[in-house]
């Protein structure tokens, strides 16, 4: 089946700062707030929606094509390790004159983070042509990226009858209520966390039993608490599979997703396959880095034994 993977490609650079932002933010003083935090050293990683999802379903065997836009300008790495992975790179677009999105996420001691998001080749739509796509054995994810993109490949899917997993993220804000009913109405599953599912609730005015006469399936994580799985008026509540210890949770989402995609793929119904969801989740939370965790097959289907 063929995977199409929408999103963002972007650099995590991350800066470990020794210190506590609390220790030199003077809260009578927020409104000149006016800080230097001095950073022990830069730790790029590959990362974006459309990166981490493709990168974990690579690890599960299969060839996902991303569709997004990145610079030339500083996109060579990238590129090579798209490369090492044997990715499908046709959707990519490469914009020349622009850098590749990058977040620039500066971390203290106590775990919070202060970040910079740069947009850059994001901005550009990647122009992905359909007119080849069939409209059977097409599996696709819109997630947050370039946002005539999430708009327009929802348009276009619903339009072919391709199967579609709407998973509007951070972007959620960026949307009307109008434009977010149309995005999500036709899609296979809508996903995404509590407070984004509050969100999308309250920006379109819709409920749950609306939300589900325009989607087959609400599919909603909970971190630490597994998640929910809403299909047909049925809810299914799963408990998230076990970890060896909690590094960093961030890009255990995309993990889930790119699990919930294997799953659809081999056949399983929706539950199964957020079973598979919940398992590629906890390899993410174990790392540090969103496209560092790895494991064969065998062992992942072993520990999606051991939980499920």
């Amino acid at each position: 089946m063929q995977i199409l993977v929408s999103g963002s490609i972007a650099y995590d650079r991350i800066m470990p700062f020794p210190g506590r932002f609390a220790d030199h933010i003077m809260p009578d003083k927020i409104h000149i707030l006016n800080v230097c935090f001095l950073v022990n050293g830069v730790n790029e990683k590959f990362g974006g929606t459309a990166g981490n999802i493709a990168y974990t379903l690579r690890l599960l065997q299969e060839k996902p094509r991303i569709l997004a836009s990145v610079g030339g300008k500083d996109f060579a790495n990238y590129d090579q390790w798209l490369d090492e992975l044997e990715m499908d790179k046709t959707g990519i677009r490469i914009i020349p004159d622009e850098l590749t999105a990058s977040a620039y996420i500066t971390t203290d001691q106590s775990d919070n983070q202060i970040t910079g998001f740069n947009p850059a080749a994001m901005n550009h739509s990647s122009e992905y042509d359909f007119s080849t796509v069939a409209t059977e054995d097409v599996l696709a994810v819109v997630a947050p990226g370039n946002l005539q993109d999430m708009a327009g490949y929802s348009r276009i899917y619903r339009e072919k009858g391709v199967r579609y997993i709407f998973d509007p993220g951070q972007n959620i804000p960026a949307f009307s209520g109008e434009q977010m009913l149309e995005m999500l109405t036709g899609a296979e599953i809508l996903i995404s966390n509590d407070y984004e599912l509050e969100m999308i609730m309250k920006n379109t005015g819709a409920g749950r039993d609306e939300l589900l006469t325009r989607v087959k399936t609400i599919i909603t994580t909970l971190g630490e608490q597994g998640c929910v799985v809403l299909d047909s008026g049925e809810e299914t509540r799963l408990p998230a599979a076990k970890v060896s210890k909690v590094v960093d949770p961030t890009g255990a989402g995309d993990c889930f997703r790119a699990g919930l995609i294997k799953g659809l793929v081999d056949g399983r119904d929706v539950t199964e396959a957020a079973k598979v969801a919940l398992t590629s989740a906890a390899y993410a939370v174990e790392h540090h880095g969103t496209q560092v965790h790895h494991f064969t097959v065998e062992e992942f289907w072993a520990r999606y034994a051991e939980n499920f």
